[in-house]
């Protein structure tokens, strides 16, 4: 849930980047890192020192707009992909405000992320919320790979709520921010009120 720090008229937002393990989310948000330089970002903080490691880092873009009166900082974070670290999974997800699913797109990956977006769906239940009601988008990504899936295929494999989703390829920036951006103006819309 979202927070709000009178003292530096804030309202603080938690995104979560989820997928398989390898799908692209530590690349969104390294992209968005690099791209929001002088947005009164944080560091980019790593947790663990494994290759599934989770990012954090919070900043305050300049085109959302404020909220009764507040300006809106956005915090994202990256789950580990790979199962046997579902408890650091369980704990990113607490008080979250939004969720990027990020899939990837090469066929032989298919079965994973099925597997990751049910990992998804428990885990949110068992923290309390409900996945049709958390702003949740979906990116489809790698798709500058030969061997991916057609898009037609992907939304009928992980869009069953009909959720924004979005091509890209995270390594070069398509589709990163069309995604964050989504993701953002859903939390917005949440805050102020009205439906996602």
């Amino acid at each position: 849930m979202a927070f709000i720090n009178q003292e530096a008229k804030e309202i603080h937002c938690k995104v979560v980047y989820y997928g398989p393990s390898l799908g692209g989310k530590t690349t969104n948000v390294q992209w968005v890192y690099q791209k929001t330089s002088g947005q009164g970002q944080s560091g980019l903080a790593e947790f663990n020192a494994n290759p599934e490691r989770t990012l954090f880092f919070d900043f305050l873009p300049m085109d959302v707009g404020q909220i009764r009166g507040l300006n809106t900082r956005f915090h994202l974070y990256t789950v580990p992909g790979q199962v046997v670290y579902d408890a650091s999974r369980k704990l990113i997800l607490k008080g979250l405000d939004g969720v990027i699913f990020v899939a990837d797109s090469q066929i032989e990956r298919m079965d994973e992320n099925v597997e990751a977006l049910k990992n998804l769906e428990k885990n949110l239940e068992q923290q309390g919320y409900d996945i049709r009601q958390v702003p949740l988008v979906i990116q489809y990504n790698k798709r500058d790979l030969p061997n991916v899936a057609s898009v037609a295929e992907l939304r009928a494999a992980l869009n069953r709520y009909n959720a924004p989703d979005f091509e890209a390829t995270a390594s070069i920036g398509r589709g990163v921010f069309e995604t964050l951006r989504t993701v953002s103006k859903q939390i917005i819309t949440t805050l102020k009120g009205g439906d996602v």
